[in-house]
């Protein structure tokens, strides 16, 4: 009961942080538009309390929300449960099919875990203090690839998983037009090996956004070399972001018309 409590209150917490402020949403959906239009599919993977599900659909696009967490399985069901383009998977991704044990952290269920190292590089990095992984659970894990086979070819992919983010798209065998992948300083080679390997399975070219800025951070697209010396070169104090992959050009330039 006293961990449900914990749970509830860290979620309440997040809710004021991600749906509080409208401005945080319209920047959002100016953001993702650069990706999404009206009847396009969408992949969430890591929805956490859902406020990109909650641009998605406001873009017009079908959603297919992956979180494995029961409660926020819940609370993304009760907000987005009654509209008929969005789709609730209770699973996490990964390389395969089958069962992944995910270590909780009930106190700030944003940083639920499948990677081990994860939990290791956060243990005493600044800015990570008193965090701690206090439960685990089983369960389902599939793919990308089994995820399309199912749904279809999204337009656009997010995935946040606490540096699981490699082991998500090792799971993807075909390119996709756009995705983005959380990085974090802590663990910089996750997002470097998730980079790599999208450019070795099509011509990406890349930009990126810092924290919650929704903001790219380069005025024109970068190669894989290009965006991986910078997320190298950043200091530890910028903490975390999203790699923006996209075939298109167009889509990564800090003005789209220009």
């Amino acid at each position: 009961m006293l961990a449900w409590l914990t749970t509830g209150r860290a979620i309440l917490r997040s809710l004021r942080i991600y749906y509080g402020d409208r401005s945080h949403g319209k920047k959002m959906d100016a953001m993702y538009s650069r990706f999404l239009k009206a009847g396009d599919l969408a992949f969430d993977v890591g929805s956490h309390v859902g406020d990109r599900t909650g641009s998605f659909l406001r873009l017009g696009a079908k959603v297919i929300a992956l979180e494995p967490q029961p409660a926020l399985g819940s609370v993304l069901k009760l907000f987005y449960g009654r509209n008929p383009k969005f789709e609730l998977v209770r699973a996490a991704v990964g390389s395969r099919e089958g069962e992944i044990e995910l270590k909780l952290n009930t106190r700030n269920p944003t940083v639920a875990t499948a990677s081990d190292d994860f939990i290791k590089s956060a243990d005493t990095a600044p800015g990570w203090e008193g965090q701690r992984w206090d439960d685990k659970i089983k369960v389902p894990m599939t793919t990308l690839d089994a995820l399309i086979k199912r749904y279809g070819k999204p337009a656009f992919v997010k995935v946040d998983v606490e540096g699981f983010e490699d082991e998500v798209l090792a799971g993807l065998s075909q390119p996709l037009a756009a995705l983005s992948i959380e990085f974090t300083t802590i663990q910089r080679n996750v997002a470097l090996q998730a980079i790599k390997r999208l450019a070795a399975m099509a011509p990406y070219r890349f930009n990126a956004a810092l924290g919650e800025s929704q903001l790219l951070a380069h005025s024109q697209p970068l190669s894989a070399e290009e965006i991986s010396r910078w997320i190298s070169e950043l200091p530890i104090a910028a903490n975390s972001g999203d790699v923006y992959a996209s075939l298109n050009d167009a889509s990564l330039k800090a003005n789209p018309s220009s």
